[in-house]
């Protein structure tokens, strides 16, 4: 890897300098197979539905039944994932961190197809996702150590044989409670992160305490916390006194379900989401108490009903929607630079 004097962007097609990221959408799923998680209905309409592929009729009912349905996890055409995935590209969008790791289906190569094709640059991740019996099988003799060796491989020699590299650490999987092998991930990520000095994510357990309970592992095995983003901010975090707490820290507080609004339905406890206004002044309250330079925004699209094939929001209504309600609402221009631009480009860094 070569040093640059501000570092370097490590995308899927080489190292870029920091400078070239623009606009950034900072945790996506070009491609992901979460079909792991797929729940059977006891409903026997929801069970009849869910053997039917997702289309535009059906897409507004899996918003609200998420994991019912195969289809609406599975994520697999590369051509419609370009036709999506330049929307962004054309309203003026130049870089996509993708966040399918290994245990979600992640294909480097293909990746690395989608950012020739649209011309986007794609930074890959490297590390595994929450505990489920499959992985728990791999990974059932694995220690943190080993683990960190396979992340470093991944950044700087490629992932396999396909001489593709990942850019950053994540999304690293937690559930609440933490399981004793996301315990071991944890520590090994944050081995990696010291040898690579790359970004770090972690999606945490639907728990106001997760992230810092997280965050305290990741220290105490050597983690650069300035270094580290929380994702899923909105729904994880359930008050001011806590988004100003955890931003304290001095994490990145990504905001990667812009778009999503209303609640997860009851495969995910009835966690409530906030609509994008108030994902608004969300910012506009950590921007007031000097947390700007922290704030990540993306969608974090695993879910077909959410492309504009399927009636959805698709990857453009960042630059469409959310940044002119921003301007409305009172985020001065050098603060939207910074969420769209700086931040991500400074996040996704390295340096080693």
């Amino acid at each position: 890897m070569f040093k640059t004097k501000n570092g370097f962007i490590q995308t899927v097609t080489g190292q870029i300098d920091p400078q070239q990221m623009g606009i950034t959408l900072s945790h996506e799923h070009c491609l992901i197979d979460n079909t792991a998680v797929f729940t059977e209905s006891d409903n026997d309409y929801i069970k009849q539905l869910a053997k039917e592929p997702i289309t535009v009729e059906n897409a507004g009912f899996f918003r609200y039944h998420l994991l019912n349905n195969k289809s609406n996890l599975l994520l697999d055409d590369e051509k419609l994932a370009i036709y999506e995935l330049s929307k962004f590209k054309a309203r003026g969008g130049q870089t996509i961190a993708d966040a399918s790791i290994d245990d979600l289906g992640r294909d480097p190569t293909v990746l690395k197809n989608i950012s020739l094709k649209t011309g986007l640059n794609i930074i890959m991740g490297s590390g595994y996702y929450v505990e489920t019996p499959k992985l728990l099988q791999k990974l059932k003799d694995a220690s943190a150590e080993m683990i960190a060796d396979e992340i470093i491989n991944d950044i700087c020699k490629g992932v396999g044989t396909t001489e593709v590299h990942a850019g950053f650490i994540g999304e690293i999987g937690c559930s609440w409670p933490l399981t004793k092998l996301e315990r071991t991930v944890l520590k090994g990520a944050a081995i990696a992160q010291k040898k690579t000095g790359a970004g770090l994510q972690v999606h945490p357990g639907r728990n106001p305490r997760a992230p810092f309970e997280i965050l305290s592992i990741l220290e105490q095995s050597g983690a650069d916390i300035e270094k580290t983003a929380i994702c899923h901010i909105e729904r994880t975090i359930d008050s001011d006194e806590t988004l100003l707490e955890l931003a304290s820290t001095g994490c990145y507080l990504e905001y990667d379900l812009i778009g999503f609004e209303g609640y997860y339905p009851e495969d995910f406890a009835l966690v409530n989401l906030p609509n994008d206004a108030a994902r608004i002044d969300q910012f506009k309250k950590l921007i007031d108490n000097g947390f700007a330079a922290k704030i990540l925004a993306s969608y974090d699209i695993c879910y077909k009903c959410r492309y504009s094939t399927y009636g959805g929001h698709g990857y453009a209504h960042l630059l469409d929607n959310f940044v002119p309600s921003m301007r409305k609402r009172g985020i001065e221009e050098g603060n939207i630079e910074k969420i769209l631009i700086s931040n991500p480009s400074r996040f996704f860094t390295m340096s080693c």
